[in-house]
Protein backbone atom coordinates (compact mmCIF):
# COMPACT_ATOMS: atom_id res chain seq x y z
CA UNK A 1 0.00 0.00 0.00
CA UNK A 2 0.95 3.81 -1.12
CA UNK A 3 1.58 6.30 1.50
CA UNK A 4 3.45 8.88 2.16
CA UNK A 5 5.54 10.08 5.56
CA UNK A 6 5.12 13.93 5.85
CA UNK A 7 8.59 14.87 7.26
CA UNK A 8 7.59 18.96 7.27
CA UNK A 9 5.85 19.44 10.33
CA UNK A 10 6.22 17.82 13.92
CA UNK A 11 3.66 14.74 15.17
CA UNK A 12 3.33 14.39 19.02
CA UNK A 13 3.00 11.36 20.57
CA UNK A 14 1.81 11.14 24.27
CA UNK A 15 3.35 8.65 26.39
CA UNK A 16 6.40 8.60 24.79
CA UNK A 17 8.17 6.43 26.87
CA UNK A 18 5.83 3.58 26.57
CA UNK A 19 5.93 0.16 25.08
CA UNK A 20 4.10 0.88 21.89
CA UNK A 21 4.85 4.68 21.75
CA UNK A 22 8.93 3.18 21.89
CA UNK A 23 8.57 1.23 18.54
CA UNK A 24 6.47 4.04 16.73
CA UNK A 25 8.95 7.24 18.18
CA UNK A 26 11.64 4.24 16.20
CA UNK A 27 9.79 4.17 13.12
CA UNK A 28 8.95 8.17 13.00
CA UNK A 29 12.60 8.84 13.45
CA UNK A 30 13.82 6.71 10.74
CA UNK A 31 11.32 8.32 8.52
CA UNK A 32 12.77 11.86 9.08
CA UNK A 33 9.89 13.16 11.25
CA UNK A 34 10.43 15.60 14.23
CA UNK A 35 9.09 13.83 17.25
CA UNK A 36 7.50 15.89 20.01
CA UNK A 37 7.51 13.27 23.09
CA UNK A 38 4.89 14.19 25.89
CA UNK A 39 6.00 12.74 28.87
CA UNK A 40 5.51 13.33 33.14
CA UNK A 41 9.35 14.05 33.57
CA UNK A 42 11.80 14.99 30.40
CA UNK A 43 14.52 15.19 33.02
CA UNK A 44 14.41 11.72 33.58
CA UNK A 45 17.51 10.36 31.98
CA UNK A 46 16.32 6.29 33.34
CA UNK A 47 13.05 6.74 31.60
CA UNK A 48 14.22 9.29 28.24
CA UNK A 49 18.05 7.50 27.28
CA UNK A 50 16.78 5.31 25.31
CA UNK A 51 14.68 7.87 23.11
CA UNK A 52 17.57 9.59 22.75
CA UNK A 53 19.63 7.05 21.53
CA UNK A 54 17.11 6.37 18.78
CA UNK A 55 17.24 9.78 17.45
CA UNK A 56 21.14 10.01 17.86
CA UNK A 57 21.01 7.63 15.40
CA UNK A 58 18.33 8.32 12.99
CA UNK A 59 17.52 11.16 10.71
CA UNK A 60 14.71 12.51 12.71
CA UNK A 61 14.81 14.59 15.58
CA UNK A 62 13.23 14.35 19.22
CA UNK A 63 11.90 16.98 21.97
CA UNK A 64 10.65 16.37 25.14
CA UNK A 65 7.87 18.12 26.74
CA UNK A 66 6.71 18.00 29.96
CA UNK A 67 2.80 16.90 30.54
CA UNK A 68 0.44 15.74 32.57
CA UNK A 69 -3.24 13.71 31.55
CA UNK A 70 -4.78 15.11 34.28
CA UNK A 71 -3.82 18.72 34.00
CA UNK A 72 -5.63 20.55 31.69
CA UNK A 73 -4.07 22.29 28.73
CA UNK A 74 -0.55 20.27 29.62
CA UNK A 75 -0.54 19.19 25.55
CA UNK A 76 -0.47 22.98 24.05
CA UNK A 77 3.00 23.31 24.26
CA UNK A 78 3.91 20.26 22.74
CA UNK A 79 1.43 20.13 20.21
CA UNK A 80 1.99 23.63 18.77
CA UNK A 81 2.92 23.07 15.26
CA UNK A 82 2.09 19.21 14.78
CA UNK A 83 0.13 18.38 12.10
CA UNK A 84 -0.57 14.39 13.55
CA UNK A 85 -1.03 13.88 17.32
CA UNK A 86 -0.79 9.44 18.50
CA UNK A 87 -2.62 9.60 21.92
CA UNK A 88 -0.95 6.31 23.01
CA UNK A 89 -1.09 7.36 26.97
CA UNK A 90 -3.44 4.96 28.77
CA UNK A 91 -2.60 2.92 32.04
CA UNK A 92 -2.67 -0.95 31.15
CA UNK A 93 -2.98 -3.08 34.45
CA UNK A 94 -5.55 -5.16 36.32
CA UNK A 95 -3.76 -5.04 39.58
CA UNK A 96 -5.98 -1.68 40.98
CA UNK A 97 -7.42 -0.90 44.08
CA UNK A 98 -9.82 1.80 42.93
CA UNK A 99 -10.27 1.02 39.13
CA UNK A 100 -12.04 4.72 39.03
CA UNK A 101 -9.26 6.26 39.84
CA UNK A 102 -6.30 4.42 38.16
CA UNK A 103 -8.11 3.35 35.53
CA UNK A 104 -11.08 4.76 34.40
CA UNK A 105 -9.86 8.66 35.07
CA UNK A 106 -6.84 8.82 33.59
CA UNK A 107 -7.88 7.41 30.54
CA UNK A 108 -11.12 9.18 30.04
CA UNK A 109 -9.94 12.63 31.40
CA UNK A 110 -6.39 12.03 29.58
CA UNK A 111 -8.44 11.22 26.16
CA UNK A 112 -10.17 14.83 26.76
CA UNK A 113 -7.36 16.64 27.78
CA UNK A 114 -5.51 15.78 24.89
CA UNK A 115 -8.13 16.34 22.37
CA UNK A 116 -9.13 19.28 23.76
CA UNK A 117 -5.44 20.80 22.76
CA UNK A 118 -6.03 19.49 19.55
CA UNK A 119 -9.17 21.68 19.05
CA UNK A 120 -7.18 24.81 20.29
CA UNK A 121 -3.91 23.57 17.53
CA UNK A 122 -4.72 25.16 14.40
CA UNK A 123 -2.05 22.99 12.77
CA UNK A 124 -3.45 19.31 13.42
CA UNK A 125 -5.19 17.50 11.25
CA UNK A 126 -5.66 14.21 12.31
CA UNK A 127 -5.39 12.34 15.35
CA UNK A 128 -4.14 8.63 16.15
CA UNK A 129 -5.99 7.30 19.09
CA UNK A 130 -4.44 4.01 20.43
CA UNK A 131 -7.46 1.82 22.05
CA UNK A 132 -7.71 -1.53 22.64
CA UNK A 133 -10.20 -4.79 21.65
CA UNK A 134 -10.92 -4.12 25.50
CA UNK A 135 -13.17 -1.28 23.47
CA UNK A 136 -14.64 -4.31 21.50
CA UNK A 137 -15.22 -7.02 24.01
CA UNK A 138 -14.66 -8.53 27.54
CA UNK A 139 -15.08 -12.40 27.16
CA UNK A 140 -16.00 -15.05 25.37
CA UNK A 141 -19.71 -14.68 25.86
CA UNK A 142 -19.58 -10.99 24.30
CA UNK A 143 -17.89 -12.86 21.17
CA UNK A 144 -21.10 -15.66 20.82
CA UNK A 145 -23.40 -12.39 21.13
CA UNK A 146 -21.86 -10.89 18.33
CA UNK A 147 -22.53 -13.85 16.12
CA UNK A 148 -18.69 -15.94 16.57
CA UNK A 149 -16.64 -13.27 15.37
CA UNK A 150 -15.91 -9.81 16.66
CA UNK A 151 -15.30 -6.88 13.90
CA UNK A 152 -14.75 -3.24 14.45
CA UNK A 153 -18.80 -2.47 14.45
CA UNK A 154 -19.16 -3.89 17.74
CA UNK A 155 -18.22 -2.35 21.16
CA UNK A 156 -17.75 -3.34 24.61
CA UNK A 157 -21.46 -3.58 26.85
CA UNK A 158 -20.39 -5.58 29.53
CA UNK A 159 -17.56 -4.01 31.51
CA UNK A 160 -18.25 -2.54 34.65
CA UNK A 161 -16.39 -1.09 37.62
CA UNK A 162 -16.65 -4.14 39.60
CA UNK A 163 -16.20 -6.64 36.35
CA UNK A 164 -13.03 -6.15 34.05
CA UNK A 165 -12.57 -2.17 34.97
CA UNK A 166 -10.06 -1.88 32.51
CA UNK A 167 -11.94 -2.74 29.56
CA UNK A 168 -14.15 -0.33 31.03
CA UNK A 169 -11.85 2.37 30.98
CA UNK A 170 -10.63 1.76 27.13
CA UNK A 171 -14.46 1.67 25.94
CA UNK A 172 -15.30 4.74 27.88
CA UNK A 173 -11.90 6.72 26.63
CA UNK A 174 -12.50 5.70 23.32
CA UNK A 175 -16.14 6.60 23.16
CA UNK A 176 -14.92 10.17 24.45
CA UNK A 177 -12.56 10.23 22.18
CA UNK A 178 -15.34 9.93 19.26
CA UNK A 179 -17.49 12.48 21.06
CA UNK A 180 -15.27 15.28 20.80
CA UNK A 181 -14.35 14.47 17.76
CA UNK A 182 -18.05 14.67 15.88
CA UNK A 183 -18.41 17.73 17.71
CA UNK A 184 -15.84 19.14 15.53
CA UNK A 185 -14.66 19.18 11.73
CA UNK A 186 -10.74 20.39 11.13
CA UNK A 187 -9.39 17.22 12.30
CA UNK A 188 -10.24 13.95 11.94
CA UNK A 189 -9.93 10.53 14.10
CA UNK A 190 -8.39 7.39 13.23
CA UNK A 191 -8.35 4.01 16.02
CA UNK A 192 -6.15 1.48 16.48
CA UNK A 193 -7.26 -1.21 18.50
CA UNK A 194 -5.01 -3.66 18.91
CA UNK A 195 -5.43 -7.13 20.97
CA UNK A 196 -2.66 -8.72 23.71
CA UNK A 197 0.39 -6.65 22.30
CA UNK A 198 3.69 -8.92 22.47
CA UNK A 199 7.21 -8.67 21.09
CA UNK A 200 10.02 -7.03 22.47
CA UNK A 201 10.23 -3.85 24.26
CA UNK A 202 12.93 -1.10 22.82
CA UNK A 203 12.65 0.66 26.36
CA UNK A 204 14.08 -0.44 29.50
CA UNK A 205 11.75 -1.85 32.55
CA UNK A 206 8.15 -2.13 30.29
CA UNK A 207 4.89 -1.73 32.30
CA UNK A 208 2.55 -3.21 29.83
CA UNK A 209 0.42 -5.95 31.54
CA UNK A 210 1.71 -8.50 28.66
CA UNK A 211 4.86 -8.71 30.04
CA UNK A 212 3.60 -9.53 33.58
CA UNK A 213 1.48 -12.56 31.61
CA UNK A 214 4.50 -13.78 29.35
CA UNK A 215 6.39 -13.38 33.15
CA UNK A 216 3.99 -15.99 34.38
CA UNK A 217 4.34 -18.04 31.79
CA UNK A 218 8.38 -18.62 32.50
CA UNK A 219 8.53 -18.00 36.38
CA UNK A 220 7.32 -21.52 36.74
CA UNK A 221 3.44 -20.36 38.07
CA UNK A 222 2.19 -21.95 35.05
CA UNK A 223 4.32 -25.35 35.69
CA UNK A 224 1.34 -27.22 36.80
CA UNK A 225 -0.86 -25.64 33.90
CA UNK A 226 -2.11 -22.78 32.25
CA UNK A 227 -5.25 -21.08 30.89
CA UNK A 228 -7.21 -22.27 28.09
CA UNK A 229 -8.80 -18.75 27.67
CA UNK A 230 -8.90 -17.36 24.34
CA UNK A 231 -7.12 -13.98 23.83
CA UNK A 232 -5.87 -12.36 20.57
CA UNK A 233 -1.95 -11.27 20.22
CA UNK A 234 -0.17 -8.96 17.77
CA UNK A 235 3.40 -8.12 17.50
CA UNK A 236 4.24 -4.68 19.21
CA UNK A 237 6.03 -3.42 15.41
CA UNK A 238 3.02 -4.38 13.56
CA UNK A 239 0.92 -1.84 15.69
CA UNK A 240 3.56 0.80 15.84
CA UNK A 241 3.64 0.11 11.63
CA UNK A 242 -0.36 0.56 11.96
CA UNK A 243 0.00 4.26 13.67
CA UNK A 244 2.57 5.18 11.33
CA UNK A 245 0.05 4.35 8.29
CA UNK A 246 -3.04 5.37 10.15
CA UNK A 247 -1.60 8.58 10.36
CA UNK A 248 -0.54 9.37 6.96
CA UNK A 249 -2.80 7.34 4.59
CA UNK A 250 -4.90 9.84 3.53
CA UNK A 251 -8.29 7.44 3.19
CA UNK A 252 -7.79 5.89 6.93
CA UNK A 253 -10.75 6.66 8.81
CA UNK A 254 -12.56 4.55 11.66
CA UNK A 255 -11.68 1.74 14.20
CA UNK A 256 -9.24 -0.91 12.62
CA UNK A 257 -8.68 -4.43 15.13
CA UNK A 258 -5.17 -5.60 15.27
CA UNK A 259 -4.87 -9.20 16.15
CA UNK A 260 -1.91 -11.73 14.40
CA UNK A 261 -3.25 -14.97 16.05
CA UNK A 262 -6.23 -16.00 18.35
CA UNK A 263 -4.59 -17.81 21.14
CA UNK A 264 -4.43 -18.92 24.35
CA UNK A 265 -2.20 -19.33 27.09
CA UNK A 266 -1.48 -22.96 27.10
CA UNK A 267 -0.25 -22.60 23.18
CA UNK A 268 1.53 -19.28 24.21
CA UNK A 269 3.52 -21.24 26.86
CA UNK A 270 4.33 -24.80 24.39
CA UNK A 271 5.34 -22.05 21.21
CA UNK A 272 8.31 -21.29 23.70
CA UNK A 273 8.88 -24.39 24.09
CA UNK A 274 11.18 -25.81 21.19
CA UNK A 275 13.70 -22.40 22.37
CA UNK A 276 13.41 -22.16 25.92
CA UNK A 277 11.58 -25.93 27.48
CA UNK A 278 14.89 -27.27 28.58
CA UNK A 279 15.87 -23.90 30.71
CA UNK A 280 12.33 -22.80 31.75
CA UNK A 281 9.33 -24.28 33.21
CA UNK A 282 6.97 -23.61 30.80
CA UNK A 283 3.70 -24.70 30.96
CA UNK A 284 2.38 -27.72 29.19
CA UNK A 285 -0.57 -29.14 30.07
CA UNK A 286 -4.08 -26.99 30.40
CA UNK A 287 -5.14 -26.08 34.16
CA UNK A 288 -8.67 -27.77 34.87
CA UNK A 289 -11.67 -25.16 34.64
CA UNK A 290 -12.57 -25.77 38.35
CA UNK A 291 -9.27 -25.42 40.01
CA UNK A 292 -8.70 -22.24 37.63
CA UNK A 293 -11.72 -20.92 38.62
CA UNK A 294 -10.67 -21.58 42.35
CA UNK A 295 -7.60 -19.78 41.85
CA UNK A 296 -8.65 -16.94 39.73
CA UNK A 297 -8.67 -14.26 42.79
CA UNK A 298 -4.72 -15.08 43.33
CA UNK A 299 -3.02 -14.03 39.64
CA UNK A 300 -5.69 -10.91 39.58
CA UNK A 301 -8.56 -12.19 37.54
CA UNK A 302 -12.28 -12.57 38.34
CA UNK A 303 -13.53 -15.21 38.40
CA UNK A 304 -16.81 -14.64 36.74
CA UNK A 305 -14.34 -13.74 33.69
CA UNK A 306 -12.85 -17.07 34.02
CA UNK A 307 -16.38 -19.20 33.71
CA UNK A 308 -17.76 -17.02 31.12
CA UNK A 309 -14.20 -17.58 28.87
CA UNK A 310 -13.25 -20.91 29.48
CA UNK A 311 -13.94 -23.70 26.90
CA UNK A 312 -15.18 -20.98 24.72
CA UNK A 313 -13.58 -19.75 21.20
CA UNK A 314 -12.92 -16.19 20.58
CA UNK A 315 -12.74 -14.81 16.91
CA UNK A 316 -11.19 -11.18 16.32
CA UNK A 317 -11.45 -10.23 12.73
CA UNK A 318 -8.77 -8.21 11.44
CA UNK A 319 -9.15 -8.14 7.92
CA UNK A 320 -9.88 -4.40 7.49
CA UNK A 321 -6.16 -3.32 9.29
CA UNK A 322 -4.87 -5.99 6.50
CA UNK A 323 -6.93 -3.89 3.44
CA UNK A 324 -7.06 -0.41 4.46
CA UNK A 325 -3.59 -0.43 6.53
CA UNK A 326 -1.57 -2.82 4.38
CA UNK A 327 -0.44 -4.38 7.41
CA UNK A 328 0.69 -8.18 7.44
CA UNK A 329 1.68 -9.76 10.90
CA UNK A 330 4.40 -12.22 11.73
CA UNK A 331 3.96 -15.32 13.45
CA UNK A 332 3.00 -15.40 17.12
CA UNK A 333 6.04 -17.56 17.78
CA UNK A 334 8.64 -15.35 16.36
CA UNK A 335 7.11 -12.61 18.13
CA UNK A 336 6.77 -14.82 21.81
CA UNK A 337 10.62 -15.93 21.60
CA UNK A 338 12.18 -12.80 20.97
CA UNK A 339 9.97 -11.28 23.83
CA UNK A 340 10.96 -13.92 25.84
CA UNK A 341 14.74 -14.07 25.36
CA UNK A 342 14.65 -10.13 26.13
CA UNK A 343 12.85 -10.36 29.04
CA UNK A 344 15.45 -13.39 30.03
CA UNK A 345 18.31 -10.86 28.93
CA UNK A 346 16.95 -8.30 31.19
CA UNK A 347 16.37 -10.34 34.16
CA UNK A 348 12.96 -9.80 34.41
CA UNK A 349 11.87 -13.61 34.38
CA UNK A 350 12.72 -14.42 37.67
CA UNK A 351 11.65 -18.58 39.00
CA UNK A 352 9.29 -18.25 41.94
CA UNK A 353 10.91 -19.73 45.55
Amino acid sequence: MDFDIDTTSPVLVTGATGYVAGWLISDLLDAGVTVHAAVRDPGNERKTAHLRRLADNAPGEIRFFASDLLRDGSYDDAMAGCSIVFHTASPFTTAVKDPQKELVDPAVEGTRTVLESANRTESVRRVVLTSSVAAIYTDAVDCERAGGTLTEDDWNTSATLDYEPYNLSKTLAEKKAWEIAEAQSRWDLVVINPSLVIGPAIGPNPTSESFAIVSQLGNGMMAFGAPRIKIGVVDVREVAAAHVRAAFTPDAKGRHILSAADTDLLEMGKALLPRFGRRRPLPRFPLPIPVLVAVAPFVGRDRRFVKRCSGRPLRLDSSKSRSALGISYRPMQESLEEMFASMLDAGQIKLLR
